[in-house]
């Protein structure tokens, strides 16, 4: 039996662009989450001080060393990036077209094929259906009972199914990581100028605060220099 691949070719300006898409869509919306996370940080000193007490206790177990392992495996870190990206998802919203017709359950519409679709994520993730409070900033919301028990398809921060975000793993390594930065060696608090609640930017691209945020930032370790 002879079997003929065909293997494509990636380099150039292909590689390029893609370096550039991933640089491009990376840096804004996770230096977001980064200090939508900080906001809220601060605005909840006990969730600040549990996730401080689980990053020392990780940094003691590797001798102040920060490894991808230890940053990707702290569980109450991921359940507090997981509650920004559920209060301030990146985008606000899904865009899709059918592939096929589809009549939408108990009703008589009928979504054509070819039709663009919009998915409200912000309309989703602040259903207090799924999330009751949903203003509150929760990060036991994502503990691992909690989400068994949450329908599928209500919290989408990077999509779903085949074209879900390609840069979801990048995403969350940057963002944990730039907590885990700050954390360690300082403490953050509400200023003067800080806004409760956010205000969001309507003309944004992406879900960005209005009038940018503001937190003071206390050095806790000599390491902060």
């Amino acid at each position: 039996m002879n079997i003929n691949l065909h293997v494509s070719e990636f380099d150039g300006d292909d590689l390029v662009a893609q370096a550039a898409v991933f640089f491009i869509a990376g840096f804004e919306t996770s230096a977001t989450v980064i200090s939508f996370t900080l906001h809220e940080l601060a605005l909840n000193p006990d969730v600040q001080e549990t996730l401080r007490t689980e990053i020392d206790d990780a940094l003691a177990k590797t001798d102040g060393k920060i490894t991808y392992d230890m940053v990707m495996t702290l569980p109450y870190l991921d359940m507090v990036i997981s509650e920004t990206l559920r209060k301030y998802p990146p985008l606000a919203f899904l865009d899709r077209v059918t592939l096929a017709d589809y009549k939408m359950p108990n009703s008589d519409l009928v979504l054509e094929k070819g039709i663009p679709i919009f998915i409200s994520m912000m309309g989703l993730h602040k259903d207090p259906r799924y999330f009751p409070n949903p203003e509150k900033y929760d990060p036991l919301r994502f503990t691992e009972e909690a989400k068994r028990a949450r329908p599928s398809f209500v919290y989408l921060p990077f999509g779903e199914g085949p074209h879900a975000c390609i840069g979801l793993r990048l995403g969350l390594m940057q963002s944990k990581l730039g907590v885990v930065q700050v954390l360690k060696d300082y403490e953050v608090s509400p200023c003067e100028k800080t806004k409760t609640p956010v205000v969001l930017d309507p003309k944004g691209l992406t879900t960005i605060s209005l009038g940018g945020l503001y937190l003071n930032i206390r050095k806790i370790t000599t390491a902060a220099g």
